[in-house]
């Protein structure tokens, strides 16, 4: 049994905004909440703290080699690449992520993107309001071309949970599957075959990314990836933007190279106002937000408390630091 001492979260506000209760987490001892935590602060707010919970504050080797007493890394997330793993094993803290969570509500985010670039019901409700229904000449009106799923390919990059989540649902819509994954699970029985990235860009009406960034998968959608394209194919992204070379992104569309874009996530977050995305025709941008259905935040805080409580019991869980 290990004692608790000091608990600190660094940036708490996207996990819990004031909707949630964070008792699953201050019961377990003394802890101190912070809604955002500038660069500057980090180092004195974990001073003293055993462990310390994480979302997007990255803790790298001089943040460890400065605090002798952390003890454990909780990440708020998934993805662990906020934290140098190679440090925290050399200065014995151990780093746990919650794996998961938000299986569901990625996979649900990922088919309102790709419904909204099909149907655009979000700017047709905008051109009701401002009256063009109103002023049509007949019972009805479209002013995009309107796509049904059916029998459409869609190529998935990465068949963890999500990705096989993914592939359940547009196999419900009718769609062909066709996946790629480094170790493919052969048993996922929507999948029609497992492609090649090659065969994945080439043949797919919609190509989603679910895979997790590492060196081989930085910038895997580049301009040669791109050019393979159909002109009419639609591109998915709710995993980690680096995953797009995004200056080629908008060249393509720009130059509808490929009919559009529907990201989640980009390379920046906050991007900055002149990225280029935000000025590229047919990119559609939400601000990373599918993950973050209150049903998903609270299994997140939830398992996020149970991993600190599984360390203090001297049995850690979900440990990504070896």
């Amino acid at each position: 049994m290990i004692e608790a001492k000091k608990i600190v979260v660094i940036d708490g506000h996207t996990l819990n905004p004031g909707d949630l209760e964070w008792a699953p987490l201050t019961s377990l001892g003394s802890c101190t909440i912070h809604d955002r935590s500038a660069a500057e602060e980090v180092l004195s707010r974990c001073r003293g703290a055993a462990i310390v919970i994480t979302n997007k504050v990255p803790f790298g080797r001089p943040l460890f080699q400065q605090l002798p007493g952390l003890r454990y890394v909780g990440i708020t997330a998934t993805g662990y690449n906020i934290v140098d793993i190679e440090a925290a094993r050399a200065h014995e803290v151990i780093v746990t992520n919650v794996p998961a969570y938000s299986t569901l509500s990625v996979a649900q985010h990922t088919f309102a993107l790709l419904l909204e670039m099909t149907h655009h019901a979000g700017a047709h409700s905008d051109g009701v309001r401002r009256g063009r229904w109103s002023a049509a000449e007949d019972f009805c009106y479209w002013d995009f071309p309107l796509i049904e799923l059916q029998d459409k390919t869609l190529g998935i990059i990465g068949l963890g949970r999500i990705g096989q989540a993914v592939a359940r649902i547009g196999a419900a819509f009718g769609m062909r599957i066709l996946a790629y994954d480094v170790q493919a699970p052969l048993s996922v029985a929507e999948i029609e075959m497992c492609a090649t990235l090659e065969e994945i860009f080439v043949r797919s009406d919609v190509v989603t990314l679910h895979c997790p960034l590492t060196p081989q998968t930085h910038h895997l959608v580049n301009a040669g990836r791109l050019a393979l394209m159909r002109p009419h194919a639609i591109l998915l992204n709710t995993s980690r933007g680096p995953l797009i070379d995004e200056a080629a992104l908008a060249e393509a569309l720009h130059h509808g190279r490929i009919a559009a874009a529907a990201l989640d996530v980009l390379s920046e977050e906050p991007p900055p106002a002149d990225h280029p995305l935000l000025l590229a025709p047919n990119a559609l941008i939400t601000p990373h937000i599918a993950w973050a259905t209150r049903a998903a935040r609270q299994r997140l805080l939830d398992e996020t408390a149970a991993n600190v409580a599984a360390f203090l019991a001297g049995q850690p869980r979900n440990v990504v630091s070896g």
